[in-house]
């Protein structure tokens, strides 16, 4: 793999710094580089408006945003896209910049919230900004990317799977770096059913985009290999008591209980599970690729199943960078390395046109290949990347490997 990207030294002290509820850094010394973040402005009501054509001559800044959930429940997503964009940010302004032009880098959270999501896009289309990295929940990106098409602002997420992100995009300019929920989902079934057979299986899921998008394509993918699962419910995202519906799967003598929804409501469910002397494993997706699922799971969360993308910490070609961030107190776990190449990627084609015009960076992207830290990425017509799609990982020791090849 190409790393021209990772010239540049990673600055410790930037990533450091980088903490779930920041909205801007403040740092102790002058960086090498210029401060990752900068105050957000005009404010929420804001319309969004054509953003200007940027400038491909040299010199100056160029404004690009971090969009996530900086604060709420999903925060310890927040903190991994927060990392990642910030190391990609000092590692490309060492490097040079992008034609010739330092990057500031502006963090707006949307708390995983479709409403404020908007308000968040608005105020990044009014900020001048060309570029967003995000957001995490497929229920902030969907309607934030609205926003980012009128404005001609490219938006690349790292973790929003929900098909309907790029099924439905609202205009060209709009990618994700990682996999879809109907990849995700038959990667799950196949595994239940070559490991289940015969039992029973219960399907959940929290409501949410994300959450109900995965458990239905899950769904489908069991029941097309002939598995049809003995319970299928729902619970609201935010939950935190599972009584009644853990009565249900008790009475259902499940062996297995697959479930949409995120880290902190999967580590919830597989304690009340397990007091209720349920011992039948939890599998979900992407959301649980996080410490802090064992946080609030414990010990109870041995044996849990989880889908996610090849692991590209595990990659021999991104050693040194893993490294730099291990040495900077920063585990480059779930999406931390994928903010990071959302990231590359624009730079790269940005470079590519001469330009951080809308119209020629997406032009570049489109026919492009570019190196990253997740591997040499091109996107197709509808702006998903075509890299190996899921596999499946066990907890264990508070620790998450895979379980099955990877190749």
């Amino acid at each position: 793999m190409n790393h021209k990207m990772l010239a540049g030294l990673l600055l410790c002290s930037t990533l450091a710094l980088a903490g779930c509820g920041e909205q801007q850094s403040s740092e102790s010394e002058a960086p090498a580089t210029p401060p990752a973040t900068s105050e957000m402005a005009p404010p929420a009501s804001t319309p969004a408006a054509e953003a200007p054509a940027a400038p491909a001559a040299s010199g100056g800044t160029v404004k690009i945003a971090l969009q996530g959930p900086i604060t709420g429940s999903e925060a310890t997503f927040g903190k991994q896209m927060l990392d990642g964009a910030k190391a990609a940010v000092a590692d490309i302004n060492a490097a040079g910049g992008v034609n010739g032009q330092q990057i500031e880098l502006l963090i707006e959270d949307d708390k995983c919230d479709g409403t404020e999501a908007t308000s968040v896009a608005n105020r990044v289309a009014g900020s001048g900004a060309v570029f967003v990295a995000g957001s995490y929940c497929s229920g902030a990106s969907i309607p934030a990317s609205a926003v980012y098409a009128e404005s001609n602002i490219v938006q690349i997420s790292p973790a929003s799977t929900n098909p309907k992100f790029t099924d439905q995009r609202p205009g060209p300019g709009i990618y994700r770096v990682c996999g879809r929920d109907d990849q995700q989902g038959p990667t799950a079934a196949k595994y239940i059913i070559d490991n289940f057979a015969g039992k029973n299986v219960a399907v959940l899921h929290d409501k949410s985009p994300y959450g109900e998008g995965l458990a239905l394509e899950t769904q489908k993918a069991l029941e097309a290999g002939g598995l049809t699962p003995v319970l299928s419910d729902s619970f609201n995202k935010g939950d935190t008591d599972f009584s009644a519906l853990v009565s249900k799967l008790k009475q259902a003598n499940v062996d297995l209980v697959y479930t949409g929804t995120y880290h902190t409501e999967a580590g919830n469910l597989v304690k009340q599970l397990r007091q209720q002397g349920v011992q039948a494993p939890i599998m979900a997706g992407d959301a649980l690729v996080s410490q802090e699922f064992w946080t609030i799971a414990g010990n109870d969360g041995e044996g849990t199943l989880m889908t996610f993308s090849p692991d590209p910490a595990k990659d021999a070609d991104n050693a040194e960078i893993v490294k730099k961030f291990t040495d900077a107190g920063v585990k480059p776990e779930g999406y931390v390395l994928y903010t990071y190449a959302a990231i590359q990627a624009w730079a790269d084609a940005a470079k590519k046109a001469g330009s951080t015009d809308h119209a020629a960076v997406v032009k570049a992207l489109d026919e492009g290949t570019f190196p990253t830290v997740i591997g040499d990425i091109d996107f197709d017509d509808k702006g998903d990347v075509t890299l190996p799609g899921y596999v499946v990982y066990k907890w264990s020791n508070g620790s998450y490997d895979y379980v099955t090849p990877t190749n």
